[in-house]
């Protein structure tokens, strides 16, 4: 009988990097900006595209790669 690694199994189903959706809220300068995400984490990204302060933006990969739109974000508790 061999055993499967039901973990390791569902980690090759996930993306290595996953797309993201968060605010600009600062520019660092040299083309990056600080993002805050919905849950309360904040990163640094390139800006190709020169999006203002205030835009939600989709992230992947440390760059900005759309316009996302600007959605109430909804906690639900269970």
């Amino acid at each position: 009988m061999s055993k499967t690694n039901l973990f390791r199994r569902l980690q090759e189903l996930l993306p290595d990097d996953p797309q993201l959706t968060g605010e600009i809220t600062g520019s660092l300068g040299d083309g990056r900006v600080r993002i805050e995400l919905p849950g309360g984490g904040a990163l640094e990204a390139l800006n190709p595209s020169g999006l203002a302060v205030g835009a939600w933006v989709y992230v992947k990969g440390g760059a900005i790669i759309g316009e996302a739109p600007d959605l109430p974000y909804v906690l639900i508790e269970i």
